[in-house]
């Protein structure tokens, strides 16, 4: 009886342990993997961060190339190579084999999977409280809605996923792009419910007036533009929102404007400013592990004025006109992202607009070399600027994503006798060290208030109620100090010149003018070298390398690529 007994243990001992199911599957004891890394609020809360920096990122410090690529439009031409070459022939660097349209493709589907994971997650976690699965879950619709909204506006319609993809996928097919704006509306339509009100939420989050504020732009882009008027409006409503109209902030004693205080360090969030205007905010904190770049945008549109060379006092022979970069510029630019004459010289319909102020765009500067023919004299007004100064080297400098002074201490260069190095004109001399010359060190805007008037404007045109347009674009104007239009004078074009004069480099212009299939028009009209953008070229094309690898279905590609 005891061997029978034997027998049968030991059978079903083998049993078990040649059961490849259970043999085979990995527990994930001492390791992170799907499992065991979302299971917590405080793990959850990991897997959002990498969602707000994988967009900050795309923002702020993304490749050069890149960057510039999504300025080149009707509000700037590429300063390298000008006039035929590298970003001013559209023709030649926006092509399906193009790294910047598969580096945008690729920002965006990560993000995409990356909330997708969360989401499927999130609904077994039993760690997480349903309060905060509400906020977790709010917050990732809003990300996942976020870059649809990107991928439609700049390739049309894409393959819409939202469950994770745990293998090898290899026939996507394309969602028509009405449909991706769609899954944007559904999404941040959730979002919207779940969400907490802005005075709820710290500085940073993701909040229900930032998704009502998204979610107006993706109703025009669905034609609905009663529901994008009652969601701008819900916005523009809430109680404690309101445009900036007095001298606020950390510099507000200071010679300024207020346009000028929207931009100055510490001046973007509500908890230390009062800025009622912040709807998102994209946080920076200097020298903080978790806060390892800040904004490059300034790198790109400062113009490369320390290059410059004048008549020196000696005959027959040139020195810089200005001997260093300094925090009073700006920092040290590149002029790779160089605005349009028509930025500067055209767009502006108002002398007394405030958002084209000497604060905000400086147009003159005294040349500080002592050995320069010309020392102390303005470069401009006192005619030392040349023609091939005006590529790269000379325009005015936009200011917004600069310190205009006020740099961390660590930024300037210091005497041996350890005071602050300067110019002869007192202007002081920065660091060409770890970026310390060309970041901003600062918060900023993913929405503000502005935009939203200038949505529900654009909402109010498509609803032919041209006179409540009207009315949202003079409150923009009236704080700018510029004087009111009439119903007659608004069109497509003009609120997106208004856009211009209210978001010159804080919007992504070319996300805005293919949204609106405006892109063509406008760079031929306002660029330099409008003339090579291909017809074709109001959406970019689908990236060759999604196209080759999809090989158990067709991955179409758009016209004229």
């Amino acid at each position: 009886m005891k061997k029978y007994i034997l027998t049968f243990i030991m059978s079903a001992i083998m049993l078990i342990s040649c059961n490849e199911t259970s043999w085979l599957k990995e527990e994930p004891l001492d390791f992170l993997a799907p499992e065991n890394a979302y299971t917590t609020t405080v793990q959850y809360r990991q897997a959002l961060n990498f969602l707000y920096d994988n967009y900050r990122y795309f923002l702020w410090s993304s490749a050069e190339d890149f960057r510039v690529t999504l300025s080149c439009s009707d509000y700037a031409h590429g300063g390298y190579d000008f006039p035929d070459q590298k970003y001013n022939n559209f023709k030649g660097w926006i092509t399906s084999e193009s790294s910047y349209v598969q580096q945008l493709w690729t920002t965006c589907y990560n993000g995409i999977g990356n909330a997708n994971m969360i989401l499927s997650r999130l609904l077994d976690a039993t760690e997480v409280s349903d309060d905060d699965k509400a906020i977790i879950r709010g917050e990732t619709l809003f990300f996942r809605a976020l870059y649809y909204r990107i991928l439609a506006n700049m390739y049309g319609g894409v393959p819409i996923v939202t469950e994770p993809l745990n293998s090898p996928k290899l026939d996507f097919t394309r969602n028509a792009r009405i449909e991706v704006y769609d899954q944007c509306r559904v999404d941040l339509e959730e979002a919207s419910s779940l969400l907490k009100n802005i005075e709820n939420t710290g500085d940073g989050y993701i909040n229900k007036q930032a998704a009502q504020h998204l979610l107006a732009e993706v109703y025009i882009s669905l034609g609905e533009y009663q529901k994008a008027i009652g969601s701008a409006s819900s916005v523009i409503d809430h109680q404690g929102m309101g445009l900036m109209t007095q001298r606020f902030g950390s510099r507000k004693d200071e010679p300024g404007d207020v346009y000028w205080d929207l931009f100055r360090a510490n001046n973007q969030n509500r908890s230390t400013s009062g800025n009622t205007e912040s709807i998102w905010v994209l946080q920076y904190e200097y020298q903080n592990a978790g806060s390892s770049y800040s904004c490059q945008t300034l790198r790109q549109i400062i113009p490369g004025y320390y290059s410059i060379v004048v008549e020196s006092n000696e005959p027959g022979k040139t020195v810089a006109a200005f001997t260093t970069w300094t925090a009073e510029k700006g920092g040290r630019g590149i002029g790779a992202v160089q605005p349009n004459p028509w930025f500067f010289n055209e767009l502006w319909d108002d002398d007394n607009d405030i958002r084209n102020s000497d604060y905000n765009i400086i147009k003159d500067f005294r040349i500080d070399n002592p050995n320069a023919k010309g020392f102390g004299q303005w470069f401009v007004k006192d005619g030392w600027v040349q023609e091939s100064h005006e590529i790269r080297l000379w325009y005015p400098f936009i200011q917004k994503f600069s310190r205009t002074g006020n740099f961390p201490a660590e930024a300037y260069a210091i005497n041996a006798d350890g005071t602050l190095k300067t110019t002869a004109l007192g202007e002081h001399a920065l660091l060409n060290s770890n970026g310390l010359d060309r970041s901003s060190f600062k918060d900023e805007y993913g929405f503000r208030l502005a935009e939203t008037y200038l949505l529900r404007a654009e909402a109010y045109l498509g609803a032919s109620q041209n006179d409540k347009a009207a009315e949202d674009i003079n409150a923009v104007r009236a704080r700018a100090n510029a004087s009111a239009v009439s119903a007659g004078d608004i069109d497509i074009d003009f609120i997106l010149d208004e856009r211009m004069r209210e978001l010159y480099s804080e919007e992504v212009r070319v996300f805005t003018l293919n949204r609106l299939g405006k892109m063509v028009e406008r760079t031929k009209k306002y660029n330099l070298t409008g003339y090579n953008i291909g017809d074709y070229q109001n959406i970019w094309p689908i990236p060759y390398g999604e196209i080759e690898k999809n090989t158990g279905a067709v991955l179409e590609q758009n016209p004229g690529y």
